[in-house]
């Protein structure tokens, strides 16, 4: 049996941008919908954990904090055990890591093992697919690297409509023990998916060039890259994140309790998420394909910050909502916005830091974000309980998103500034042949232009050279037939016998 091959991603392999490609986008479809979709399908079984331990639902919501603390706070980490050992290994070890914590909360006897179960295993085991996931999808596609990013960002609405209900039926006939086991069986599929990240191999060398290349000592790999801290434009996209995630997740967190404040039915209310989730599964891709366009590309940190405006601003008149209609035009506005910043938050950071410091970086901005997920949420809840008025949750979260896109657009105009990208190391041999060609082809009407300029000057020692050169072929000229008339004479040995000259030898 081969070794595994661990794939550092800096063996200079160019992107496929297709081809197997589409397998690991699928398999990062699969794994982006269970880590985002399933702190909130899990929430549909809160009533009955109420019900059995005799805690009150803030006890059961740490449930969903902690797996999406672990999911965002267990990014260094990540990062440090896939330049280790690769996305591969990593992705199905989490697998086995998020079936197991499910198995084992259905044989939990108080809240405490739940918290550690689903909150603690099950939350690592999606972040040890979630960050390897999108690790891959940066290595495979880079000319069609923002469709590929919106359509993996499209597989969180798509699993929130499908667990959600699943979640429900589960209940319904098999109680949450049976629930619990049943969906720790289906997150077996994240093994299935971490299976299709295969490494990229690099080609055979061929050249006597590059193989010295190969003899020399490369430096060891960084298990956790710091130096992406020295680069400007990943700084000020981690703040500006930071400062996005605090106000990002409010409005569909608190959009269902503000319409059945209202006076709407709960499942006219609950209809608003189903509404917010369909139009982000369209809105993904759409601003992928966007974002990929050659001009657009480019400037694909303007059309983030674009984005985060439009979300921080249809949050500001949303809160001015006070009837069933106006809350579902607004959830339609921030299913849009919504999926758009969803589709762009991780390929403006791919563009940022490139494809060697991503594994790095993304732990990074995610151990970050985990501060901000657990302060959000939480402080427009208080929030809420100090002015029992929504109007303020939703004032406040949209302008946490809108001073971000602020900070990351004005930052990036004034201490950013676009730098012509240089030639990969093909075009530069390339250029470098050109140029010598270039240099001989110069040089060739140069020396005819000297060799005519000498031979002005010095005509008259060339004459009186070809003069002698001259005499000397006659001279030798005629010792040759001299000799050749003495050969064909008849020679007499001493012995009386005449041979001829040719016979003698």
């Amino acid at each position: 049996m081969g070794g595994a091959v661990v794939d550092t991603g800096d063996s200079g392999v160019k992107a496929p941008d297709g081809g197997w490609g589409w397998a690991v986008l699928f398999g990062c479809f699969v794994i982006t919908g269970f880590s985002y979709a399933f702190p909130k399908a899990v929430s549909v079984f809160f009533k009955e954990l109420i019900r059995e331990f005799g805690v009150g639902y803030s006890d059961t919501a740490w449930i969903s904090s902690i797996l999406l603390a672990m999911l965002y706070g267990s990014g260094p980490l990540c990062s440090i055990l896939v330049n280790r050992f690769g996305c591969r290994p990593v992705m199905m070890v989490g697998g086995l890591f998020a079936s197991l914590g499910m198995i084992m909360a259905s044989f939990a006897t108080s809240i405490i093992h739940i918290y550690l179960c689903i909150g603690v295993i099950t939350g690592l085991g999606l972040a040890l697919n979630f960050q390897p996931s999108l690790i891959m999808l940066n290595r495979y596609f880079s000319e069609k690297r923002p469709l590929a990013n919106g359509l993996a960002a499209a597989g969180s609405p798509v699993a929130l409509c499908c667990l959600s209900p699943l979640g429900q039926v589960l209940q319904y006939k098999y109680g949450w023990r049976g629930g619990f086991l049943i969906l720790g069986g289906i997150l077996l599929n994240c093994c299935a998916c971490g299976a299709l990240m295969r490494p990229l191999k690099a080609p055979k060398k061929t050249s006597e060039v590059e193989e010295k290349k190969e003899t020399k000592p490369k430096p060891k790999a960084k298990l956790l890259d710091f130096t992406v801290f020295r680069d400007p434009g990943f700084v000020i996209y981690t703040v500006a994140a930071a400062i996005m995630v605090l106000g990002l997740f409010v409005p569909p967190v608190f959009v269902v309790s503000y319409a059945k404040e209202l006076g709407n039915e709960d499942t006219k209310s609950s209809l608003l998420l189903t509404i917010l989730g369909f139009i982000d599964i369209f809105a993904r891709p759409t601003c992928g394909i966007i974002a990929g366009l050659k001009w657009v590309r480019p400037r694909c940190v303007y059309l983030f910050s674009f984005a985060m405006i439009f979300n921080g601003t249809t949050d500001l008149v949303g809160s001015l909502a006070k009837d069933y209609p106006s809350l579902v035009v607004f959830c339609i506005f921030f299913g849009i916005s919504y999926g758009m910043v969803g589709a762009l938050q991780f390929e403006v950071l791919m563009a940022i830091v490139g494809t060697e410091k991503f594994s790095s970086a993304i732990g990074l901005v995610l151990l970050v974000e985990a501060i901000a997920v657990l302060v959000g949420p939480p402080g427009a809840g208080r929030l809420l309980d100090y002015t029992k008025n929504y109007m303020y949750v939703f004032l406040l979260a949209g302008c946490e998103v809108v001073l971000s896109a602020l900070v990351l657009c004005i930052c990036n105009l004034l201490f950013i500034k676009m730098k012509p990208q240089d030639p990969d190391p093909p075009a530069k041999m390339e250029m470098a042949i050109t140029m010598t060609e270039m240099e001989e082809l110069n040089k060739a009407p140069q020396d005819d232009q000297d060799n005519r300029g000498g031979a002005g000057e010095n005509g008259k020692k060339q004459a009186v050279e070809l003069e002698a050169t001259e005499s000397d072929d006659k001279k030798v000229k005629e010792l040759d037939s001299i000799e050749l008339e003495n050969a064909s004479k008849k020679v007499t040995e001493l012995n009386g016998v005449t041979v001829e000259p040719e016979s003698s030898l």
